[in-house]
């Protein structure tokens, strides 16, 4: 298909507002084709992968994208890419059509139409995505169409077009406030009547997040963990046991009783133990530049 589409076709390209009328006059001027000839063209370009065949097919149904792309201007989008988009369709229906199956090709073509449009509208109607499941989708734009005005619906209303489209009253409240929802641009133009309320006059960056002080941050940090363990290594194995248990264990602390019982000593002498083994390592550290650890405190203990 990436041939044909990017063929030489002579299309009328669809371009400003006086060029979109003019594209849409000339496009109503191309003749419709009749059943004959609609299946000799359509049976070339399967057969013969005749391009001239294709671009007369393309050519003589330009009108319809038009017709079915006035219906989504509703949207905000700009009609001559909902146009641009839908003659993607209709190549791409021109590309799979099958002349053998009695289906005449501009009720083919109205599905792979409206599907491009369709993507284009969630692609571009937001920037923040309103619908991204095939369920989402349905309901996207079944609501809109059901919506008579901008005004909100009511509880009645939720429920009955809940009923209609067989989902839940709270899908519907959901997909209602991401319609209505409003955008709003990041730095306002300067002639902009709202440009104090622009998100740039009141969001700052956080000084945290400069990359910066986030790498020294995490050299600190590592820092911290080499100097962390060298200075435990120095301990004897019960100070190095009794500071684990008191400030490293991240699901319990224990308490001093506990380590005099493990220890068969007094808290007392299990408190001395760990201020000995924590003015030792704070020493070890500071004097390696690695600086006091950020260490949990222990629990009240006794």
């Amino acid at each position: 298909m990436e041939k044909m589409m990017a063929m030489p076709m002579a299309l009328p390209v669809v371009g400003s507002a006086a060029s979109l009328d003019t594209y849409i006059q000339s496009v109503n001027r191309v003749p419709m084709l009749s059943a004959e000839r609609e299946r000799e063209l359509a049976l070339r370009y399967r057969g013969a992968n005749d391009l001239e065949a294709a671009r007369e097919l393309v050519m003589s149904h330009l009108r319809l994208v038009v017709s079915v792309a006035r219906g989504y201007l509703g949207y905000g989008l700009p009609h001559a890419d909902l146009i641009q988009e839908g003659n993607i369709g209709l190549m791409k229906a021109v590309k799979r059509f099958d002349p053998d199956r009695g289906a005449r090709l501009v009720s083919f073509a109205l599905h792979w139409i409206r599907a491009e449009i369709h993507e284009y509208v969630l692609r571009n109607w937001r920037l923040v995505k309103v619908a991204t499941t095939k369920a989402q989708r349905k309901l996207f734009f079944n609501l809109r169409s059901m919506k008579k005005d901008l005004a909100p619906l009511s509880s009645a209303e939720t429920g009955r077009v809940a009923e209609e489209l067989n989902v839940r009253p709270e899908e519907v409240t959901e997909m209602e406030t991401r319609l209505s929802g409003r955008e709003v641009a990041f730095e306002a133009d300067e002639s902009d009547d709202e440009r104090a309320y622009a998100p740039v006059h009141y969001l700052a960056a956080d000084p945290e997040a400069e990359p910066s002080r986030v790498l020294e941050a995490a050299e600190e940090a590592e820092r911290d963990s080499d100097g962390l363990k060298n200075a435990l290594a120095t301990l004897d194995p019960r100070s190095r046991r009794i500071v684990e248990a008191r400030w490293l264990n991240e699901k319990e602390t224990a308490t001093l009783h506990e380590l005099a019982a493990e220890f068969k000593v007094s808290a007392e002498r299990i408190r001395q133990l760990e201020a000995k083994a924590l003015a030792k390592m704070r020493g070890l550290m500071e004097g390696r530049g690695a600086g006091v650890p950020l260490l949990r405190s222990p629990a009240a203990a006794s």
